[in-house]
C-alpha cells in the first residue's frame, strides 16, 4: 500500500493491510471485527479507546499502541492536507 494514497480514502481491505504490517499479533482478533463493522481509513482515524475494546482489544497498552500508529496516520492525512492547501494557492 503506497503511502502517498490517503487514509481516508482507504478502504475495509487497505485497513485490513495496515493493521497486520502494524499489529499483526492482534490481527485473529481484529479482522473479523474490522470487516463486521467495515471500518475504513476514514473510521481508523477516528478511533478511541473505548472503539478498540469494543473490537476486542481489551488491554490497555495494545490499545494504546494502536492509537500511537492511528496518531502518526493521522499526522499523515494533516500533511496531505496542508499540501493540497499550498498547492492551491501557488497554482493561482
Amino acid at each position: 500500500m503506497g503511502l502517498s494514497k490517503r487514509v481516508s480514502s482507504w478502504s475495509v481491505e487497505e485497513v485490513l493491510e495496515w493493521m497486520q504490517g502494524y499489529h499483526p499479533a492482534k490481527m485473529d482478533t481484529l479482522q473479523k471485527a474490522i470487516i463486521k463493522h467495515a471500518i475504513s481509513g476514514r473510521v481508523l482515524l477516528r478511533l478511541k479507546d473505548h472503539h478498540l475494546e469494543l473490537l476486542g482489544v481489551e488491554a490497555e497498552e495494545q490499545q494504546q499502541e494502536i492509537l500511537q500508529d492511528v496518531l502518526l496516520l493521522k499526522v499523515q492525512e494533516e500533511v496531505h492536507e496542508l499540501n493540497d492547501i499550498c498547492s492551491e494557492c501557488f497554482s493561482t
